[in-house]
């Protein structure tokens, strides 16, 4: 054997270092080939071309994952856009607004400046989608946001947080930089918005968020709300800077509102019953039942400060049914201990919420049925205005309840619309006319004549007046003068628990 055929070629070591530096991801790897030109050459060319090859495979394959990246990289940028932007108006969302918030309060916590947060729902709205339609008021929404946009500083953020409510965060500002700012809001509010050939307006109530430092986003979003809400119950259309008493009556009202849920159930409702006299002759001829709440900490609770806040969360309903399921049930137990009081009548109060109930009649009749009381026994007395402005299923309610024999009357005559043409039309029997009406009764001749006008007119419209709040002898004597029939009143009777009513029905003689 030739020793230089048997001896080991090194071209062979350089192809096998090659391979593995290419193997291990050095495409830029080569091999030299000799001037041979044999097959040990032509393997390390064919390796020089794959390494190649893998190269531009290598640089295209990077290209792409690159361009996939940066594509990716834009969807998630959009797709955070868009989590966090109003689709409609193009303004900040709630999450967006409530991170801006926060960042705020840090910023401001390290410079000493507190942001400021403004809150406003447009008033009126709903009777926009209402009447032209919900593309309508989408525009409306839409110019709103502008002109938001127009009145407060670059540095702020605006935010749509559902519905026709928006929000704004002041940062940088002083109390009455702030306060301009609101105003000039309020301000952009008040012109009128053109919606194709029509021309609406959409005034908003605004509340303001000012405090110090130590504040959680959550928590000026909240007080915002509360003085936004305030401003509406202000009667709208106006600019309402939160107070911590605000929050402290918000808070009072969510304790009333978990404890009422319970009261009936655990017996701390009662109900009270004061007289409604004939003048004449100072016979009872019936009594109205007054809710009371005795609570056991606070003690008794007047139906002042609870009504309107069961009437906000739904929760008269369930107050309405149990007064008419106790009063009836007192009625009928008044009627086996007394049978001879076959004309003696209930009053009972009705919200306009239970108008809207779709068992009333039923559980009026049931209820009257049970306790084998006529119908004609029970009158429910409803707010003048419920019964003026009244929609065709509460007057549907209204006949039905008239159609079975039970009373109605209209209550708090003359604190409402109190309108002559409308008196003659109203559903009811009878018209208790308010006690502001008869303060001055006794010493001003001009009231005198007005409250006999009043009766001349309830007497006109073929009703009988029951003046309430009758509190004196003259009161009295004055009345009967004028012609009333009937009066109630603390001159008569403070409302009674239900056992002290037949001994005072015994008394046919008014109580000092």
């Amino acid at each position: 054997m030739n020793p230089v055929e048997g001896s080991e070629d090194p071209r062979l070591e350089h192809l096998v270092d090659g391979i593995v530096r290419l193997a291990a991801g050095e495409l830029d790897a080569r091999i030299e080939p000799s001037e041979r030109g044999d097959a040990i050459d032509a393997v390390i060319t064919g390796v020089n071309l794959l390494a190649e090859e893998l190269g531009h495979i290598y640089t295209e394959l990077e290209e792409r994952v690159a361009a996939r990246t940066a594509m990716l990289r834009r969807t998630q940028v959009e797709l955070e856009h868009m989590a966090k932007t109003d689709a409609l108006t193009g303004l900040a969302n709630r999450t967006l607004l409530n991170e801006r918030i926060q960042e705020a309060i840090r910023t401001g916590t390290e410079s000493g400046g507190a942001p400021a947060v403004l809150v406003l729902d447009l008033d009126s709205f709903k009777a926009i989608n209402d009447t032209l339609g919900h593309s309508a008021g989408d525009a409306v929404l839409i110019e709103v946001s502008r002109r938001l946009r127009s009145v407060v500083r670059a540095s702020d953020t605006v935010a749509r947080l559902g519905g026709d409510e928006f929000a704004a965060l002041i940062t940088g500002a002083g109390a009455d930089e702030v306060m301009l700012i609101a105003h000039r809001v309020w301000e952009a509010l008040q012109e009128s918005i053109d919606i194709g050939t029509e021309t609406v307006w959409t005034t908003a109530s605004i509340g303001i968020c000012l405090r110090d430092g130590g504040y959680s986003a959550e928590e000026m979003m909240r007080d915002a709300d509360i003085a936004m809400y305030q401003a509406k119950a202000q009667g709208r259309n106006k600019v309402q800077l939160f107070h911590p008493d605000m929050l402290n009556a918000v808070q009072e009202r969510s304790r009333i509102t978990a404890e009422l849920r319970t009261a009936a159930e655990s017996g701390q409702l009662a109900l009270l019953y004061q007289p409604v006299i004939e003048l004449a002759s100072g016979k009872v001829t019936g009594v109205e039942a007054l809710i009371r709440w005795h609570h056991p900490v606070h003690g008794t609770i007047m139906p002042d400060n609870f009504i309107s806040i069961a009437e906000e969360t739904g929760l008269i309903l369930e107050l309405g049914r149990w007064v008419l399921h106790e009063g009836i049930a007192q009625l009928g137990r008044w009627k086996q201990q007394a049978p001879q009081l076959t004309d003696f009548r209930l009053h009972i109060n009705l919200s306009a919420a239970e108008l809207l109930r779709s068992d009333l009649v039923g559980d009026v009749t049931g209820t009257l049925t049970r306790n084998e009381i006529e119908p004609s026994r029970l009158v429910l007395e409803i707010t003048e205005s419920v019964l003026m402005s009244r929609r065709t299923v509460e007057q549907q309610v209204l006949e039905k309840l008239r159609a079975v024999g039970v009373g109605l009357q209209i209550d708090d005559f003359g604190t409402g619309y109190s309108s002559i043409s409308y008196l003659r039309d109203l559903p009811a029997d009878t018209v208790k006319v308010d006690r502001s009406l008869i303060n001055n009764l006794e010493t001003d001749s001009r009231q005198q004549k007005f409250v006999a006008a009043i009766l001349q007119l309830i007497s006109a419209a073929e009703l009988e007046a029951i003046v309430e709040g009758i509190e004196t002898a003259g009161q009295a004597a004055s009345l009967q003068a004028m012609g009333c029939l009937y009066g109630q009143g603390y001159y008569y009777g403070r409302p009674v628990p239900a056992a002290e009513i037949l001994a005072r029905i015994s008394h046919s003689e008014p109580q000092m």
